[in-house]
């Protein structure tokens, strides 16, 4: 390549390098640190249009209340209560689920078949409760709860009311096809209650929940009651700053996911939507809750909010809250039904569903490329990688064999790449002849160089667009490996034990300056090895030798802090594309400078030519302007 193409390919790689910077995580926090998790309220001021209910102003908690059992500070008709609930027990194969009488609700929601970053290791502790994941942050209160204004003027949450197991079980344990239901009740009296039921399967994520009102069409007004959900989800990876990044809260409607992201420390995101919706989800980066109502017209609107805030030690957290205000018709009784979802972010689950859920799955984009990026990812990458791994039960192994896949694909384009470049080494010496020939001249110099390139049917272009054309790929492989619950706490082998973070082999007690990093990476170090080796094969211009080493140095910095799945997958690639390149260096291919034999009067003039005879028609131009003159 020459000078000019060599700044283009530069620029290119700059960008893709930047946008890859702005999705790095930071580095984690200390553990040893975890901050408490803060609670984000969705709050009537801030959208105060009467025709719906919003939730209350700010969550009653019982360390802020003190008020006696039975007190009136839910009016003539609900009672507030400070006392903890009793809990009951629901199990199945996939989740253990701790419900309160308090709220009539979920209290900790375990995952059987994942554990916490600190518990790795623990498949066969049978101690759910302190291996597993645990999504609900109930220290600051309940989930999936009631809100409205009762007919006497009071904002009710029914997080704060006590509910009656109707069943009086306090365990229940289901498997396979079975299924339970269980039926929470607040009685006002034996005419006017609130009836909630939870629906388990025995081999599901998601449960059936229905709304039952009795006899309520005197006691609440503004004709709406609001379903919420008001204190996100919990944080449950060691990078707080990671997590953070994949976390957002989203509605479906009308075929368009509209999603809130909260990016700015200190500020509140949040937005209100109007009529029919198809279902409402908060997620962090590998779990999500989805509340689905049975039908899209039988809510009437949602609203999210969210909001992002710095932790000590460099780390953050986002927390986002979510409702769906339900339309009150005043009759005797009413019922509402929804699907809500808890769970990992799995494309194959949530995909079963057909409602459009695995738009959640968060494919990575860059610069509004995500229409070509998400289709490779979703309908190619993703298949192959789940279908490899149905033989090779290590995620390591599926990378080796999923690199040297891709790398097959890709081999028609890699090699027109290096064929391009390998014609533009053997340029070299005559293009270093033109130029001792003509010395500082400029314009001549430029005018020969198009002439030999035209010449010989040579684009110096040919070797970058290739590349161009590989990076959707590189995109969607970038935004697959970095997202994808699959990878999750798998481990490879030796020191990488887990694929989806960072393979620690040294920690500095000191962080670099400028950069802020202070643990070194295995398959990092690696990949910039390669990388450079790569860069040593295929630049030979004396003009671009300062390529072969800052672009390893740079690269290896960069991906210090990525998922050794990503680094692994990389570094394989690189590997098999320096073996690809000394086969091509190194044995005949056919590839040799022979001039083109320019055949008929009519045929068009090729790209090269045409550039040759823009840049000598400038130069009559400013020719004549300087004549002028």
């Amino acid at each position: 390549m020459d000078k000019n193409t060599t700044i283009a390919f530069i620029l290119i790689v700059t960008i893709l390098v930047f946008w890859l910077y702005l999705n790095s995580p930071e580095q984690p926090i200390n553990p040893a640190n975890k901050p408490q998790n803060k609670t984000i309220v969705i709050t009537d001021s801030t959208k105060p249009k009467q025709e719906k209910v919003k939730v209350e102003e700010k969550t009653i908690l019982p360390n802020e209340i003190k008020t006696p059992n039975g007190s009136n500070v839910y009016g003539k008709h609900f009672n507030f209560y400070d006392k903890q609930g009793e809990e009951i027990t629901v199990e199945n194969n996939l989740v253990k689920v701790i419900f309160s009488t308090k709220g009539g609700n979920i209290l900790r929601y375990y995952l059987k078949k994942f554990n916490n970053w600190y518990s790795i290791g623990a498949e066969n502790d049978e101690n759910i409760e302190s291996t597993k994941v645990q999504l609900i942050n109930y220290k600051e209160g309940g989930s999936l709860n009631l809100s409205f204004i009762s007919e006497d003027g009071k904002k009710i949450n029914t997080s704060n009311l006590f509910f009656k197991n109707e069943e009086n079980k306090t365990s229940y344990v289901i498997t396979g096809t079975d299924s339970i239901t269980i039926p929470f009740v607040y009685k006002i009296d034996e005419k006017h209650f609130i009836k909630k039921e939870f629906k388990f399967f025995g081999d599901k994520y998601n449960f059936n929940t229905s709304i039952k009102l009795y006899g309520m069409n005197r006691l609440i007004s503004n004709n709406a009651y609001n379903l919420i959900w008001n204190n996100g989800l919990r944080f449950v990876e060691y990078n707080s700053v990671d997590e953070a990044t994949y976390s957002d809260a989203s509605v479906y409607s009308g075929g368009e996911k509209t999603t809130i992201d909260a990016t700015t420390n200190g500020e509140v995101e949040d937005k209100e939507f109007n009529g029919s919706i198809n279902w409402i989800n908060i997620r962090n980066k590998y779990f999500t809750t989805i509340i689905i109502p049975e039908t899209p017209t039988s809510v009437d609107g949602a609203y999210l909010r969210g909001s992002r805030e710095q932790l000590p030690k460099n780390g953050e957290k986002e927390i986002y809250s979510a409702q769906l205000s339900v339309p009150f018709k005043n009759l005797d009784f009413e019922e509402t039904n929804f699907t809500v979802y808890i769970g990992p972010v799995d494309y194959d689950i949530l995909n079963k569903f057909d409602k459009d859920l695995e738009k959640i799955v968060d494919f990575g984009s860059f610069f509004g490329l995500k229409i070509i990026v998400r289709p490779i990812a979703e309908y190619i990458l993703l298949p192959l990688f789940n279908f490899l791994h149905k033989f090779i039960p290590n995620y390591g192994f599926v990378i080796v064999i999923f690199s040297l896949i891709i790398k097959l694909v890709l081999y028609p384009l890699t090699k027109q790449s290096f064929q391009s470049m390998k014609k533009m080494q053997l340029l070299q010496p005559k293009i270093t002849e033109i130029k001792e020939k003509l010395g500082d001249d400029k314009q001549k110099i430029s005018k020969e160089t198009m002439k030999l390139y035209s010449t010989y049917g040579v684009n110096p272009a040919g070797g970058c667009l290739p590349l161009l054309l590989q990076m959707p790929i590189f995109i969607a492989l970038w935004g697959l490996f970095k997202s994808a619950i699959e990878l999750r706490q798998q481990p490879f082998f030796g020191w990488i034990t887990d694929l989806s973070s960072p393979d620690i082999i040294y920690t500095l007690s000191f962080k670099l300056p400028l950069i802020g990093i202070n643990e070194i990476s295995g398959l990092a170090i690696l990949m910039g090895v390669t990388t450079f080796f790569q860069q040593k094969m295929s630049v030979k211009d004396p003009n671009q030798k300062a390529i072969v080493y800052i672009m390893p140095v740079f690269l290896t910095l960069m991906f210090m802090s990525f998922p050794s799945g990503l680094n692994l997958y990389y570094f394989l690639f690189n590997v098999l594309s320096i073996g690809q390149q000394y086969i091509i260096n190194h044995k005949h291919d056919g590839t040799e400078l022979v001039p083109v034999v320019k055949k008929g009067k009519g045929k068009s003039k090729g790209f090269m030519t045409r550039m040759m005879e823009a840049a000598e028609e400038k130069q009559k131009t400013q020719s004549k302007a300087k004549r002028k003159k």
